[in-house]
């Protein structure tokens, strides 16, 4: 049957249990969390105690005291031959001390507050009290101190007593230095402090014609070229030939001075001394040049007999490479008669010359310098290098020093050079039984075409001199004069011929 509230309503079935006509709710389950264990040890009731409240025959876990403290606790802190306790008992005191504060509960309030707990928390007077007033304490003034006169002529002191002290200061130096010393000698066992190395007695010996003796004698007539321009530098080599303060060096090394009018060419001495320097002349076709300077009686390197020369023959050349300059290098004869070719500077005339082969270390800024002989004589300028590595491997070539004086000398003279010359164009060829120069053109109205040179010819021989390639057929032309006749041996259409030609200038 279904249940009305006070008001007469019926109420609203809720769910819970189905008894058929309306449901009732169910009893919510009763949720224990589990105890630690610690805590119902601690906590919990003991055995045999059902309810809040335990009987008196039940029986109770005895208390446990806390175990007695270690001897050696008790000798630090503990009351040392005294029973009185930290407070002292309520008892009239019949002559109390009037140092001492009286208790708390006694019948005034305590002096001191930390033992009256009705005291309010107050800032007190600091810990350690003022100097009671008057007059401050004079600190002692300290004694006469004695000078030296008075202490060695004043009488003060005993005599006696001042010689025991200067000789037990003595004694004391004497030990402290020898301990010192001893110290210092045992610290490294490898050093010797009474070691004098020896030396010999005289200089080393240098006779003439030494290398050193030509270098002496030769380094002050070479000097360093120098030019700077807005966008040109280089540094490069010359040689002193005359004392009117001629210079002689390659032509590559001043063309990019004259090429830049900003640049300015100078010639710096061995000894410091640095002078402005002015084209002579120049000869592209052999790459060498004359330059002039103003300086007074300057050193003057004479020229050798370069034909006098055989492989094998000590040389040296003095320079300024890598701008390091008064730089000696030793080597030998390599090859004579070694035709050299060179593009021309700015794409100027091929440079062809006839070369003296050594392998005394050149490298860049030796150009110009100077290839002496055993006896210090010139008999080459340093002229170019071949190389893979752009450094010295030790094939340097030297311009022969006759041919140097020749076009110097010219230069000198007239600002300018001509060279003899066959008028022809030629390449090199080889077969199998010989090679040399062959004839690719022969202009009308030049040497070759009024002796009867004909294109196709190979020209094998100028003179004495053999011609295998182009460039010995070059040398061997600029070896003779202008207007000289010279018998030339070719080849043609399997025939040897011999043809008798008058130079003609360049």
């Amino acid at each position: 049957m279904s249940q009305q509230s006070p008001n007469g309503q019926t109420p609203t079935p809720v769910s819970g249990v189905d008894d058929g006509a309306h449901r009732r709710l169910r009893p919510r389950p009763l949720v224990q969390p589990p105890v630690d264990p610690a805590y119902a040890s601690a906590f919990g009731r003991p055995d045999g105690v059902p309810g809040a409240f335990a009987t008196r025959d039940v029986p109770m876990r005895p208390v446990e005291s806390a175990p007695p403290p270690p001897e050696s606790l008790v000798t630090a802190f503990g009351r040392q031959g005294s029973s009185e306790l930290l407070q002292r008992p309520p008892q009239p005191v019949s002559d109390p001390d009037p140092d001492i504060d009286p208790v708390f509960w006694g019948d005034k309030p305590a002096g001191d507050p930390w033992r009256d707990p009705a005291s309010g928390a107050v800032i007190g007077p600091p810990a350690v009290g003022e100097d009671p007033p008057g007059e401050p304490e004079k600190k002692p003034e300290p004694g006469p101190q004695l000078s030296i006169p008075e202490l060695l002529f004043g009488r003060r002191v005993k005599p006696t007593a001042l010689a025991m002290l200067m000789v037990a200061a003595l004694l004391v130096g004497s030990v402290g230095g020898l301990v010192g010393w001893l110290i210092g000698r045992a610290g490294n066992p490898l050093t010797d402090s009474t070691v004098t190395l020896a030396e010999v007695a005289e200089g080393k010996e240098r006779p003439a014609g030494s290398i050193s003796d030509i270098a002496k004698r030769v380094t002050p007539s070479v000097v360093s070229i120098e030019f700077k321009g807005t966008n040109v530098a280089g540094v490069g080599s010359g040689v002193v030939i005359e004392g009117g303060g001629y210079i002689l060096t390659n032509d590559h090394v001043v063309a990019p001075a004259t090429q830049d009018t900003s640049a300015k060419l100078s010639a710096v001495f061995t000894d410091g001394t640095r002078a402005a320097a002015r084209v002579v002349g120049r000869d592209p076709k052999t790459d060498l040049a004359v330059i002039k300077v103003e300086v007074t009686n300057p050193t003057v390197l004479q020229f050798g007999n370069s034909d006098e020369l055989q492989v094998g023959d000590s040389v040296i050349a003095i320079g300024s490479p890598l701008q390091l300059s008064n730089t000696v290098t030793k080597g030998i004869v390599s090859a004579l008669h070694r035709p050299v070719t060179a593009a021309g500077e700015n794409g100027g005339p091929q440079v062809t010359y006839d070369a003296i082969q050594t392998d005394a270390a050149i490298n860049p800024g030796n150009s110009g310098g100077a290839l002496v002989d055993s006896r210090g004589a010139l008999i080459g300028i340093n002229s170019s290098i071949r190389t893979e590595t752009g450094g010295s491997v030790g094939l340097g070539f030297a311009i022969s020093g006759n041919q140097a004086r020749k076009i110097s000398q010219e230069l000198i003279r007239n600002g300018s050079v001509k060279h003899a010359d066959m008028n022809i164009n030629v390449k090199s060829v080889s077969a199998e039984t010989s090679e040399g120069a062959q004839v690719q053109n022969v202009p009308a109205g030049g040497a070759a075409a009024a002796a009867g040179i004909q294109e196709g010819d190979v020209i094998t021989k100028v003179g004495n001199r053999m011609v295998r390639n182009a460039a010995e057929l070059v040398v061997a032309v600029r070896e003779h004069e202008i207007g000289e006749t010279v018998q030339v041996v070719l080849a043609r259409q399997g025939r040897e011929l011999k043809l008798d030609v008058t130079l003609k200038s360049d």
